[in-house]
């Protein structure tokens, strides 16, 4: 279940809040997310990284494709302990868990001698973004209020966004390097803001969720006094989130039920109509994030700009530059947007410019593949980069961001941290099949006809969360588990007006005169 302390805030009764945004909770929530950066760092520096990576240790394209995707695989293992971990020491703890793992894997592959070495780096690298992905948004939905949820739990994407463009930057630069040292400097710097967080994050506050979860509620109430306006919010608060966690009004000592026993029975073998339907939108929502092609444009878009016809491998470069900034810039107007236009609107309009810049782009680059090389049609040319930019700015302002808060918030407490460990593993899976096989696909059915499935795949995307995701803006996170009580017809007759409800003009009375 969820908690009702945030319908007060948005209904405005006894307890609500009062005033503004609160500034710590704010803050917690950038600090909480400021650890997937190093996941965004890493996928973009390994763009161009790679460049180098094919010169120095003379790999193949299957070396290079693994390479790029084992951090996706390997992710998979923390992904799918973090949330079990992550209820048994804390929210908090489990972010600096998870950038020293990070420091470790980078500080392998800064050194790395040969390749075994660098996919080893790789490997441990991943296991750290697993965790990093699943617990940064799950601590910003436990801090934040229902009149700002979406807005923090996209801020793991914007810090996503943002260390790809460092990465993007950091390739632009250290490409002037000597090529023994080059890529080995680009993979090692990661290490450096890894240690820093690792330490940094231990003066942010626990979960106040997670410490009622554990039968400690005199702290959890220290904590909602500094993330709630008034004392009076947090009391209301903590009543709400004891409710949710199942703890009877009275109990002077209830016994903590932190630990995530029986979760996943719950989710798979035992689930409620509700929760099963939960499990289909949180776990769809990640599943088709990645058909879209976002990884293939990320991570691939130098080759995908040497396509159209950009020739240096400084141009190349800088262009990136152009897709991290394009990116960055977008998803911060989602942030600005979700709490005021909700997730629906903004998700299926992202996927409307996806479908539509997909297609353009396969047929830039189809036209281009069959021009006499360095002749291209200029208006071919044009419409693939022109489309590269559309494509990043379109998911980012939607599919991008809405995935990661949409399925942090429609779990009910007692499943939130490992349903949405469960989630990030299926997301990291879809990131490496796409990561992993897109050389070969476009090999198999030329480039352009890469970028035609995936515009496909949009238009099934589209359909999923039309009909099985509804709207959860402002929303309590406990009437959220009641929104999905109800299949999707049953809430598209509750939203039809009833014939009663129908004002029917009045018969004129045939026995009037004019």
């Amino acid at each position: 279940m969820g908690e009702e302390e945030e319908q007060r805030n948005n209904g405005g009764d006894g307890g609500g809040r009062k005033g503004g945004t609160n500034k710590y909770a704010v803050a917690c929530s950038i600090i909480g997310s400021i650890i997937s950066i190093l996941m965004g760092y890493d996928s973009g520096v390994m763009s161009g990284a790679m460049l180098f990576i094919k010169e120095d240790l003379k790999t193949n394209d299957t070396q290079l494709q693994v390479l790029a995707g084992i951090l996706n695989v390997c992710a998979l293992v923390g992904s799918l302990t973090a949330g079990r971990v992550s209820d048994w020491v804390g929210r908090r703890l489990t972010i600096s868990l998870a950038a020293c793992i990070f420091l470790a894997g980078s500080v392998l592959m800064g050194l790395a001698p040969n390749y075994a070495t660098l996919l080893v780096g790789r490997c441990v690298a991943g296991v750290g973004v697993g965790y990093a992905l699943m617990i940064a948004p799950v601590y910003a939905v436990e801090i934040a209020s229902a009149e700002i949820r979406g807005s923090l739990t996209s801020l793991p994407e914007i810090c996503i966004s943002f260390g790809i463009l460092i990465g993007y930057v950091a390739n632009y630069f250290l490409a002037k390097l000597p090529l023994v040292y080059g890529w080995r400097t680009m993979l090692g710097l990661g290490a450096l803001p890894s240690a820093a967080l690792a330490v940094g994050v231990l003066a942010m506050p626990e979960s106040p969720r997670w410490l009622v979860m554990q039968g400690r509620a005199e702290e959890a109430l220290v904590v909602l006094r500094k993330v709630c306006n008034t004392a009076e919010e947090a009391d209301v608060r903590l009543a709400d989130i004891k409710s949710a966690a199942g703890f009877i009004e009275g109990d002077a000592a209830p016994v903590p039920r932190g630990g995530g026993e029986g979760v996943m029975k719950e989710m798979f073998l035992h689930p409620t109509p509700a929760v099963r339907r939960i499990l289909v939108a949180a776990l769809g929502v990640h599943f088709f994030q990645h058909l879209t092609g976002i990884e293939a444009v990320v991570l691939y878009s130098p080759r995908i700009f040497k396509a159209a016809g950009i020739a240096t491998r400084n141009q190349i470069l800088a262009a990136t530059i152009g897709v991290g900034v394009t990116k960055t810039v977008f998803i911060m107007v989602a942030i600005l947007l979700v709490d005021r236009v909700g997730r629906r609107p903004l998700y299926l309009s992202s996927l409307a410019g996806i479908i539509a810049s997909m297609a353009c782009l396969g047929l830039g680059l189809t036209v281009i593949e069959r021009s006499a090389p360095h002749h291209g049609a200029p208006w071919a040319v044009a419409l693939a980069i022109a489309a590269v930019f559309t494509f990043v700015a379109a998911f980012s302002i939607g599919v991008g961001p809405i995935t990661w808060a949409y399925s942090s918030e429609v779990y009910p407490l007692r499943l939130r941290a490992q349903g949405a460990s469960v989630g990030v593993a299926i997301n990291r899976i879809m990131n490496a099949g796409v990561s992993m096989t897109f050389v070969t696909l476009y090999k198999a059915i030329t480039i352009g006809g890469a970028f035609f499935l995936f515009a496909g795949l949009a238009v099934v995307a589209a359909a999923f969360f039309y009909f099985f995701c509804p709207e959860t803006q402002g929303r309590a996170l406990e009437e959220i588990e009641e929104v999905f009580s109800r299949g999707w017809r049953a809430r598209q007759r509750q939203q039809a007006p009833s014939p009663s409800s129908v004002e029917l003009p009045p018969v004129p009375d045939s026995k009037a005169r004019p």
